[in-house]
């Protein structure tokens, strides 16, 4: 049994309906059922196969050298649980009693209980010496089968002896711990230290203590990051703090130069300032990301992703196409209370795989769905990716706002991800797989509830409550809400488990947001993004003149930029990088500031699904065995359409009406234009137009052109596209009837060739 999860005793199995029960799957042909296959669970991954298909199928694995978090056990695992439930504490209490010395004082204490447990939840990558390990430890040896320390479980793989901390990471932690309390240690220390207060007096003429211990603590971030994403946004910043140093050798005039830091500026700017390591990167990741994680660990402990996930199969089990809608269905239910796009993808996978498989989908396609379904999870509401918070802060604008942004862009990503899946349906002749559930309503009546938190938060927002307060409330419902199911009861025991687990969640978002605060507090010292805005502005000039032409340009160049980097670095940083480089930019040419920011943060999100650092993709590519780089290719087709469509933020006036400002009729029509340019993109990449058949070579051209022209929303571009999307639907009509025709003209012949032999048999036998 996973841990935390509660036993259901014989007397609530009783009182079970239908509803409850787990949905099996059984393929169907005709009319009845075919009595060879059993049926099988959807969520088990060792379902029987059906004739011809490979029995073979790799089980759901982690790769123990590549997997990053560590599973901890013995005094590890008692530390971080420890550590991580006073941080949760904290976080909470926060909301409701701020600490009297202000919000950095509070982010100081945040990053000193978060960054040791970076350390110790997480892998070095490193090979140590031999005195430096573990005790027990031997050093890796691939071929040695590890041997766990305890069994293994379900929901998680065995420890092995690369999830022991080592004496290293042990004393990183204590570093870590000692460098980040020190500017609040009421204490002297080598002429230096004496208190927050004094630490503070010290802005901008630090002691040689604060510069030193300042530079440790940049070390230690750094680390941390390259623990959580790997080496490429360290090597950003260090090249960062490289610009800062020596920029000022550069030739004055260039436009990128500037007249240089030393190294205790910019530790004081890091150190000692609210736009360092306690920018708003890391404000954000304290107070609201924490929030959410916390909240959705409670809500999933509680069942609610288990009900998602089931209602997602239940609705749409009769349908053709039903094993394609339910992976993205049970995507954005997920993705609701998520907000990670590989955890998503991961999760809805390991129950929709084995119905994907048995309707007939290959598993690079099928692992393509699952990981686009998932990265939708960073654009819905109302728990958006943790750079939703970021732009909300950027803007000084609330999270509800930021809400209502993203709802039409939302509707769009899942209206081209459908049509995509109706599309491949189609395409790859899938077969009716019939799921035996509950029926939608029986399980809406049961268990129906644990939609009421997330109405919960949307109402306290539209109200006026503050977004840290609203999720409190939420998290506090879904926590009371856990007894109406005994299997989701929330014992103090799994309460417990729930608040570690939010806050283990949060780590590499706050190691992430700690380092980002490197490049913006370079970027604000030496005015780096508005020199880089004009270098965009200028290069754009060079190729046009007209203004228009300019800032479609400048709007190609930024999503080029901004897919590029979004290959290297996580969601969150790459909208940090992309919104003080490229942002400027935008706002220069005249483009709204919330257009500009949710165009930034649309393609940062786009990385999830690009090759080849996909990892939503890699994911669900070891959920559905497929070849990664394949799976990596077929959910960019999958997402791509949709996320074609924010550059129709930025290029003309009504682009902002799909972020829902404006009149409300200006919404309603360029919201309905936006999805017959998403359908236009879907026939390209799909090739197929639906309710017609196949289209040619020349109709995915016009359709891609149709879509483009129609995302512009000019009266005179809708009239145009409308016209090149009819002329495709015409050729895709045309070719139906060719097609027709030589089927009919081949039976025609074949039927005259059966007739012409019976009539010559019996001529042979008279003859005979």
């Amino acid at each position: 049994m996973p841990e935390g999860q509660a036993p259901v005793p014989p007397t609530a199995k009783a009182e079970r309906d239908d509803s409850t029960r787990p949905s099996t799957v059984e393929q169907t042909t005709g009319t009845g059922t075919d009595e060879r296959h059993r049926p099988v669970r959807p969520d088990r991954l060792d379902a029987p196969a059906l004739p011809g298909e490979p029995t073979d199928l790799p089980a759901v694995g982690y790769d123990d050298e590549e997997r990053p978090a560590r599973v901890l056990t013995g005094p590890a695992a008692t530390v971080v649980a420890t550590v991580a439930f006073v941080v949760a504490l904290l976080v909470l209490a926060q909301v409701f009693r701020p600490l009297a010395q202000g919000s950095q004082f509070y982010l100081i204490i945040f990053l000193a209980g978060v960054l040791p447990l970076v350390f110790l939840a997480y892998r070095s990558g490193l090979r140590w010496p031999a005195r430096l390990r573990p005790r027990g430890a031997a050093p890796t040896d691939p071929d040695q089968p590890d041997q766990p320390d305890q069994p293994d479980q379900p929901d998680q793989p065995a420890p092995t002896r690369h999830d022991r901390p080592t004496v290293g990471d042990w004393l990183l932690a204590g570093l870590a711990l000692l460098v980040c309390l020190y500017p609040v240690l009421p204490i002297p220390i080598a002429g230096a230290g004496g208190g927050y207060d004094a630490f503070l007096d010290r802005q901008g003429l630090l002691a040689p203590t604060d510069v030193l211990l300042g530079a440790v603590l940049l070390v230690l971030l750094i680390e941390a990051c390259r623990r959580t994403t790997g080496w490429v946004l360290p090597v950003v910043c260090l090249l960062f703090l490289g610009y800062g140093y020596y920029g000022g050798l550069l030739p004055q005039h260039w436009a990128v130069a500037h007249a240089g830091l030393d190294f205790a500026q910019i530790v004081d700017a890091l150190y000692n300032s609210g736009s360092g390591f306690y920018g708003t990167p890391l404000d954000v990741a304290a107070t609201y990301i924490v929030l959410f994680t916390i909240y959705g660990a409670v809500l999933d402990l509680s069942g609610a992703g288990r009900f998602f996930v089931d209602l997602s199969v239940a609705a749409f089990r009769r349908s053709r196409s039903a094993a394609g809608r339910t992976a993205v269905a049970a995507g954005f239910l997920l993705g609701t209370v998520s907000g990670s796009g590989t955890a998503t993808a991961v999760s809805v996978g390991a129950v929709s795989w084995p119905i994907l498989r048995r309707a007939g989908y290959p598993a690079e396609q099928a692992g393509g769905m699952l990981a686009a379904a998932g990265v939708g999870a960073i654009l819905s509401p109302p728990t958006l990716g943790a750079a939703a918070f970021i732009v909300a802060e950027y803007l000084g604008v609330s999270y509800l706002t930021v809400l209502g942004w993203a709802m039409i862009p939302t509707l769009l990503y899942y209206l081209g991800i459908l049509l995509a899946v109706e599309i491949d349906a189609r395409r790859f002749g899938v077969r009716a797989v019939e799921v035996v559930a509950g029926s939608p309503g029986r399980l809406l009546l049961r268990f129906g509830y644990h939609f009421s938190s997330l109405i919960m938060i949307v109402v306290l927002l539209a109200v006026g409550v503050s977004a840290t307060r609203s999720v409190v409330y939420a998290t506090a419902l879904a926590f009371a809400l856990s007894f109406l199911d005994r299997r989701g009861w929330l014992t103090p025991g799994r309460l417990f488990t729930a608040l570690v687990n939010g806050v283990r969640g949060v780590l590499p978002v706050a190691a992430v947001c700690g380092a980002a605060g490197i490049i913006t507090a370079t970027t604000t010292k030496t005015g780096l993004g508005a020199q880089f805005a004009g270098l965009l502005v200028r290069a754009a000039e060079t190729l046009a003149d007209r203004p228009a032409v300019v800032l479609a340009l400048t709007v190609v160049f930024a999503a080029v930029a901004l897919a590029l980097l979004g290959l290297a670095v996580p969601v969150t940083a790459s909208f940090i990088i992309g919104w003080v480089i490229i942002g400027p930019a935008l706002l220069a040419l005249g483009v709204p500031a919330p257009a500009a920011a949710m165009f930034v943060f649309y393609y940062s999100v786009l990385s999830e699904v690009t090759p080849p650092t996909a990892l939503a993709a890699v994911g669900a590519a070891a959920i559905t065995g497929g070849r990664t780089v394949a799976t990596m290719w077929q959910a960019l087709k999958y997402a791509l359409p949709a996320f074609l469509a924010p550059i129709a933020f930025v290029l003309t006036g009504p682009g902002e009406y799909l972020l829902g400002r404006g009149p409300a009729l200006g919404v309603l029509w360029t919201g309905l234009v936006a999805c017959a340019g998403i359908a236009a993109l879907a026939t390209a990449t799909g090739g197929w137009v639906l309710g017609v058949g196949p289209v040619s070579r020349p109709g995915r051209i016009l359709a891609v052109l149709a879509g483009l022209l129609l995302l512009y929303l000019h009266p005179i571009s809708i009239l145009a596209g409308g016209g090149l999307l009819a002329v495709t639907v015409v050729l895709a009509l045309a070719r139906r009837r060719a097609d027709h025709q030589a089927a009919d003209g081949g039976a025609v012949r074949s039927t005259a060739r059966s007739t012409l032999r019976s009539d010559r048999s019996p001529r042979k036998k008279e003859s005979s």
